[in-house]
């Protein structure tokens, strides 16, 4: 992947000398001792990290822990005390005005809190509006605004005004607006935060849907850690105006840096982190068409099961069945065809635990993970997915026994 931003050692610090603090910075200082002896903020504390192109990178942190500060420094928002911040290999911070003023109307968008739409303008007006500061001619904003506010999920919506629309529509509108312009990186700051748990829920979809078609790349801020985790390729963890850790979800969660990060994680709903591919059991007992029952008899003696996934050449389920069935058909002498059942699940390895609850309640047999290909690529038993995640190695050999 090519890395699209980069922050080497980025401060940001609040009051009327803020160079003079630098020093106290590099010293080791932390932020209560600077904020006593100097009475100045340090909003961000020497941050660090590198953002990849097509990334969904999500900063999580506690109120006050300068995560809103840190993203409106990517935009020159806020201009760092000290540090760089590379774009593409160029320092926004040295930028002068002319450079900075296109910086921001043609590389890069913010969408805020509190939508900031305006009022007085319908809500083609409001899409259009970047455009319009940018003198893109008056057929050509429209159209372009027109094919954003469908994007969102909002065409038929376009002369309404923001009055006429719930909190969720209006966040969306302030999104198409930011997609408006074609940024290359979209910041977001607690976007969803105002919005009530159902509404959220819908936008974080919307929003990966809208990743997965546009593959911007995003910067996104929330306090909420579930949220951080579900959007996030990678998370960075910010407490104190300190970076504590960057890494995927599932880093994090496996090898939290500090005792901080163990508290801030402690309370997620895994069901909704973790995938399929993260439970599931590699399959090494499989049988192939042109097999008998005979043969699969003697792959679920040997793995101590008792089904099997029949798949044909190219790996792709054609069936299971289960020792009971083959033992009948053995005895009436039918072929694995006649014998295979039908009534199995399959999975995509990129289906969250939560969803997979009801379809292992709803299923006699282990669940079928299959990639994008349909190829089998593993499978999981329900104890798997009703405990959301398998403890350690014991308990897969233990439930490797127990299949079916």
């Amino acid at each position: 992947m090519t890395t699209q931003i980069k922050l080497e050692h980025v401060s940001k610090i609040f009051g009327p000398k803020p160079n003079s603090v630098v020093p106290l910075i590099r010293s080791g200082k932390d932020k209560q001792e600077i904020l006593a002896e100097t009475n100045h903020t340090v909003g961000v504390y020497d941050a660090s990290f590198d953002i990849q192109k097509g990334e969904m990178f999500v900063i999580m942190g506690l109120s006050g822990s300068g995560k809103s500060t840190l993203i409106r420094c990517l935009n020159l928002l806020n201009k760092p005390t000290d540090g760089a911040i590379y774009i593409e290999g160029q320092d926004i911070t040295t930028y002068n005005h002319t450079k900075l003023r296109l910086f921001r109307q043609e590389k890069i968008a913010m969408v805020f809190q509190h939508f900031g739409l305006f009022s007085h303008r319908t809500i083609l007006e409001n899409v259009e509006y970047g455009l319009e500061i940018r003198r893109v001619s008056k057929a050509e904003r429209k159209e372009i605004a027109l094919q954003n506010i469908e994007a969102v999920g909002l065409k038929g919506y376009e002369g309404k005004y923001p009055s006429e629309l719930s909190g969720g529509m209006q966040q969306r509108v302030g999104l198409a607006r930011a997609l408006a312009n074609d940024p290359d990186i979209l910041l977001m700051d607690e976007p969803f935060s105002a919005l009530d748990p159902l509404i959220r829920r819908e936008m974080q979809l919307e929003l990966l849907d809208i990743q997965e078609k546009l593959q911007k790349t995003i910067v996104f801020i929330t306090h909420d850690v579930n949220e951080a985790f579900k959007l996030g390729d990678r998370v960075a963890v910010m407490k104190d105006g300190h970076v504590v850790q960057v890494g995927s979800p599932e880093e994090i969660i496996a090898s939290p840096a500090d005792h901080y990060i163990s508290e801030f994680i402690k309370d997620i709903d895994r069901s909704k982190i973790f995938q399929a591919e993260h439970i599931m059991i590699k399959p090494n007992a499989l049988v192939s068409m042109k097999d008998g029952l005979n043969v699969a008899m003697k792959e679920m003696e040997e793995n101590g099961i008792s089904s099997v996934f029949v798949v044909d050449r190219k790996r792709i389920v054609q069936g299971i069945v289960t020792i009971d069935d083959a033992i009948e058909g053995i005895k009436m002498n039918k072929g694995l065809p006649d014998v295979l059942r039908q009534d199995y699940t399959l999975v995509g390895k990129d289906e969250y635990i939560n969803d997979l609850i009801p379809k292992a309640l709803d299923s006699k047999y282990p669940l079928a993970v299959v990639n994008e290909d349909k190829k089998l690529v593993g499978f999981i038993l329900r104890v798997h997915v009703l405990s959301g995640l398998v403890a350690d190695e014991a308990v897969e050999n233990e439930a490797m026994v127990s299949q079916g």
